[in-house]
């Protein structure tokens, strides 16, 4: 067994479907994503997954095996980093991780409050999926991550901002002449739903529009913002994103507040307490005051 058996398991179990896995996830042909599985099945010697015509499903083994692979996966992830780590070069290094287009918002706080470290470093941004920033975290790729709160078993994370969650829908839409959108009003089947990756905001929605007795039905699935927009944009539905989204919004389409106490979604800084990073130690120093600028919309400073 490899652990490109473990990764392939862990792809398809999550996808639900052997296509996906292999053509978003592994990059590869179907044919030999199945032949691996059979390879993996065959050495565990038990049925991992369940067939149809809808897709694979775990079998009970599978669901136990699940688990275990995620945890080798992880831990050969980190045993990567770790060396890493003990390799990094003198010159010092930071790296920070957004949650996609929240580097409009934010980066401007950060390099300004960090004005005097970062003249001597080495700076990297990227910006990624809120899962995928908590394990770059976890794992040692960046110092600090701007996102949601993504259980991770060595980050600590400081929640820096409450966003609100509002409707985003066309300029011509019906509803666009509102100046609050009360979210009975919404067609259930034009609304444009959440995929398992933004998991929190799925959470958030879902309960939000069961406390209210509502089911919405959509055909359409974001997995981001830009593909959020983009599905608006297309099928000329509505969704539900965080506020920050608005700046980034096409001609074509506008935000509207919900009516009442809408949703709101926090927004996290995570790292590692056993990073020995001075640049992490000097924004951890300054962090409620670059919170504080933030929201009073003015720059951090290199005083905060």
């Amino acid at each position: 067994m490899e652990l490109r058996h473990l990764r392939y398991f862990v792809a398809v179990a999550e996808t639900g479907s052997l296509t996906e896995a292999a053509e978003t996830r592994l990059h590869t042909s179907q044919p030999s994503l199945s032949r691996q599985l059979r390879d993996l099945e065959a050495e565990v010697g038990t049925p991992l997954f369940v067939r149809g015509s809808r897709g694979v499903v775990l079998t009970p083994a599978g669901k136990a095996f699940l688990d275990h692979a995620r945890l080798a996966l992880a831990q050969a992830r980190e045993a990567v980093s770790a060396a890493r780590r003990t390799a990094r070069p003198a010159k010092a290094s930071f790296a920070v991780g957004f949650l996609t287009g929240h580097e409009v918002e934010w980066l401007r706080h950060i390099t300004s409050v960090l004005s005097d470290e970062l003249r001597t470093t080495d700076f990297r941004v990227t910006s990624d999926f809120s899962p995928a920033i908590g394990a770059a975290v976890q794992s040692g790729d960046i110092d600090l991550g701007f996102s949601r709160i993504e259980p991770q078993p060595d980050v600590t994370y400081k929640i820096i901002a409450h966003e609100p969650i509002v409707v985003i829908l066309p300029r011509e839409h019906a509803l666009a002449s509102r100046a609050e959108i009360d979210p009975r009003e919404i067609d259930p089947l034009s609304f444009v739903g959440y995929s398992d990756t933004p998991h929190v905001l799925r959470g958030i929605v879902e309960r939000y529009f069961e406390d209210r007795g509502l089911t919405m039905a959509p055909s359409h699935f974001l997995d981001g913002y830009a593909t959020g927009i983009s599905l608006v944009a297309s099928t000329r539905g509505v969704t539900l994103l965080p506020a920050y989204v608005e700046a980034l919004l096409p001609a074509s389409l506008v935000s509207r507040p919900l009516t009442g106490n809408g949703p709101v979604i926090e927004v996290a800084a995570g790292y590692r307490a056993d990073n020995p990073s001075p640049v992490l130690a000097a924004f951890l120093r300054n962090i409620d005051r670059l919170v504080s600028a933030r929201a009073a919309g003015v720059d951090g400073g290199s005083d905060v």
